[in-house]
C-alpha cells in the first residue's frame, strides 16, 4: 500500500527570477536525494523512482531553464551554459533550504551536479552515478560529430547539431541504441512529450547553444576527478553499456578515483529507469539503506 509520503507532489518555485517546477515525495524531514535530469528530458524520467523511494527518503526532481514546465528566460537573463545550469541547480537547492543532500548524476545533470559538488562538498552525502561520463578518453564514439564541432565550430556544423532538436532526434536520444526486445519498455511518452514542449524557437536555439557550451565540460573534468579522489562520496555506479557515448570503459574510469564504488552494468543504454527500472530502483534502495539511513 503506498503512504502519504510516497505521494509525488508537484509545485513550482521562483529560483533567481525563472519560474522552475519540481516534483517530489517523501517526508520533507528525510535525507535527500537530488536528481537534475538529462537530455533531451525533464523531471519526467523520475517519475516512477519518486513515488518508490518516497517512504524513506525525500526525493526532488526539478525541471531545468528551457526544460519541462520550466520557464525559458532570454539569453541575457540566463545563458544556457553548463555553468549557468549548475549555478542554477545550486540556487535551486537553496531556496528549497536544502543544505545536505545525495546527488543523482546523469547524462547532462552529471555535469551540472558534480559542478556543485566540486564548489560545495560538505554539502553531498553520496552519488548514485548513472550514465554521466567525465573521462575523456572513454568517451564512445557518437561524441565524433560533436567533437569536430568544437574543435571546427561553422555555421554548416552548428546546422548539423540543429537538425537532431526534433522529434525523431528525440526518439532517436532514447530508443536508438538499445536491442528490440527492450524498445517495448520505453514509452512514447518520453519523445512525444518532450517535443511539444521544446518546439519553440527559442528553446530549440538554446539546446543548440548548450551543445556548443558543451565542449567547456572537458576542461572541467579534471576538478571533478580530484573532487572524487579527494572527499571520496559513497557511491553507487549504474550504468547501461549500449551507450554510443557512454560505453562500459566510461564506467569502469570512474574506479580510478573511487576504487570503493559500487559498480553494476546492464545490458541497457542510457535511460535505465526505463528499461531496468525494478533492479536499478531495488539497488538504489540497498545503496541508499546502508550510507543514507532514514
Amino acid at each position: 500500500m503506498t503512504s502519504l509520503d510516497q505521494t509525488t507532489r508537484h509545485a513550482f518555485v521562483e529560483v533567481g527570477g525563472i519560474r522552475t517546477f519540481f516534483r517530489e515525495a517523501g517526508p520533507v524531514d528525510a535525507p535527500v536525494l537530488l536528481l537534475p535530469h538529462g537530455y533531451p528530458c525533464s523531471s519526467y524520467e523520475f517519475r516512477n523512482l519518486l513515488p518508490a523511494l518516497g517512504d524513506r527518503w525525500r526525493l526532488i526532481a526539478p525541471d531545468a531553464p528551457g526544460f519541462g514546465y520550466s520557464g525559458t528566460p532570454s539569453v541575457e537573463q540566463f545563458p544556457y551554459t553548463f555553468a549557468a545550469y549548475s549555478r542554477w541547480l545550486e540556487s535551486f537547492a537553496e531556496t528549497l533550504g536544502l543544505s545536505r543532500f545525495a546527488l543523482y548524476l546523469h547524462d547532462y545533470g552529471s555535469q551540472f551536479g558534480l559542478e556543485l559538488a566540486v564548489r560545495h562538498p560538505e554539502r553531498v552525502t553520496a552519488l548514485v552515478i548513472q550514465n554521466g561520463d567525465i573521462y575523456a578518453d572513454e568517451h564512445g564514439p557518437k561524441y565524433a560529430a560533436l567533437k569536430e564541432h568544437w574543435a571546427n565550430p561553422t555555421p554548416d556544423g552548428r546546422e548539423k547539431l540543429a537538425a537532431n532538436v526534433t522529434e525523431e532526434g528525440f526518439r532517436d536520444e532514447f530508443v536508438g541504441e538499445v536491442h528490440a526486445d527492450l524498445v517495448e519498455r520505453i514509452t512514447p511518452d518520453l519523445w512525444t512529450l518532450h517535443w511539444s514542449l521544446m518546439n519553440t524557437p527559442d528553446r530549440r536555439e538554446n539546446v543548440v547553444r548548450l551543445f556548443e557550451d558543451q565542449s567547456t565540460t572537458l576542461n572541467r573534468f579534471g576538478a571533478q576527478q580530484e573532487y572524487l579522489r579527494t572527499h571520496r562520496p559513497p557511491t553507487l555506479i549504474l550504468w547501461g553499456v549500449e551507450d554510443g557515448y557512454m560505453p562500459e570503459g566510461a564506467a569502469r574510469a570512474y574506479l580510478r578515483d573511487l576504487p570503493d564504488a559500487e559498480l553494476h552494468l546492464f545490458d541497457g543504454g542510457h535511460w535505465l529507469l526505463e528499461t531496468h527500472f525494478p533492479d536499478a530502483a531495488a539497488r538504489m534502495r540497498d545503496f541508499l539503506s546502508r550510507v543514507l539511513p532514514s
